[in-house]
C-alpha cells in the first residue's frame, strides 16, 4: 500500500518456503505476521530453527511477529487480521505430500480446503486486505502429457487427494474473487529445493545418500523427468 507499511499475514512461516519468504518480505520493509501450528508432519525442531533464522533476519526485530495457531481456527484468524491491520495474505500453510494424502484424505481436506476457506473469509471480514496470494501445486496437472505445462491446461483430473485439495483451493479463490472482488493469485509450485528444504524431499535425500557414500535408488527405467525450482526463484 502506497505511503504505509505493508502488513503481511504469512501462513506456514516456520516451513521451508515460508521462512524464506518471511526473510524476503522483511528485507523489503514489510511487517510480517507469521502464523504456524508447528504440526507433526516433520520435526518441530527443524521448524523452530527456521523461525530462528527469520528472527535473525534484517528487519525482524521491529517487523516480525509469530502467532502459533491453526489456520482452521476462524476466530483466531479473524482477530489476528483485524487487530494487526493486515493488508496482504501469503498463504503457504498446508498438509503436503502426495503419498500421505492417499492414507489420510480427510485430514488433507480439512487442513488444506477448510483452512483456505477460513483464511479467505477472515481476509474479507478484516476489510483491510487488498490481495491474497496462495501456494497451489504442480500436482494439479495430474498425468498431463503435454510439455511444457501451461496455466491454460485442463486440471480437472487430479490423481491424488493432495492434488484435489489444491485444485479445490484454487476454485475457492476464484469464487471468492467473483463474489467479493478481492484479487487472488494461486502459484503452482514445482518441487522447490534449497537451504532448509524439507528432509523428506528427494534432493535432501539424495544429498544425504551421497554424503554417506550410498547409492541413490532409481525408480522405473530412469527416463522420467521433473522440474525443480530453487527457493530464491519463488
Amino acid at each position: 500500500m502506497s505511503g504505509s507499511r505493508e502488513v503481511v499475514l504469512l501462513t506456514g512461516v516456520a516451513g521451508f518456503i515460508g521462512s524464506h519468504c518471511a526473510e524476503a518480505l522483511l528485507k523489503r520493509g514489510a511487517r510480517v505476521i507469521g502464523v504456524d501450528s508447528f504440526d507433526s508432519f516433520y520435526s518441530a525442531e527443524i521448524k523452530r530453527r527456521n523461525i530462528g533464522e527469520v528472527e535473525r533476519a534484517a528487519g525482524a526485530e521491529s517487523g516480525f511477529e509469530l502467532v502459533e495457531a491453526d489456520i482452521c481456527d476462524a476466530e483466531t484468524m479473524e482477530r489476528t487480521m483485524r487487530d494487526r491491520g493486515v493488508t496482504s495474505v501469503l498463504h503457504l500453510a498446508a498438509r503436503a505430500g502426495v503419498r500421505p494424502s492417499i492414507e489420510d484424505p480427510a485430514l488433507y481436506a480439512k487442513v488444506n480446503v477448510e483452512g483456505t476457506a477460513v483464511l479467505m473469509e477472515a481476509a474479507r471480514k478484516a476489510g483491510s486486505v487488498d490481495r491474497f496470494v496462495m501456494a497451489s501445486s504442480s500436482s494439479v496437472y495430474g498425468n498431463n502429457e503435454k510439455v511444457p505445462f501451461s496455466e491454460e491446461d485442463d486440471v480437472n483430473e487430479p490423481i491424488s487427494p493432495y492434488a484435489a485439495t489444491k485444485r479445490a483451493c484454487e476454485l475457492i479463490g476464484y469464487t471468492h474473487w467473483k463474489l467479493y472482488g478481492m484479487p487472488v493469485a494461486c502459484l503452482r509450485f514445482f518441487t522447490v529445493y534449497g537451504p532448509r528444504q524439507r528432509p523428506d524431499l528427494a534432493i535432501a535425500k539424495f544429498i544425504r545418500l551421497v554424503v554417506s557414500g550410498e547409492a541413490i535408488p532409481m525408480f522405473g527405467n530412469g527416463d522420467t523427468s521433473r522440474d525443480y525450482t530453487f527457493i530464491d526463484d519463488i
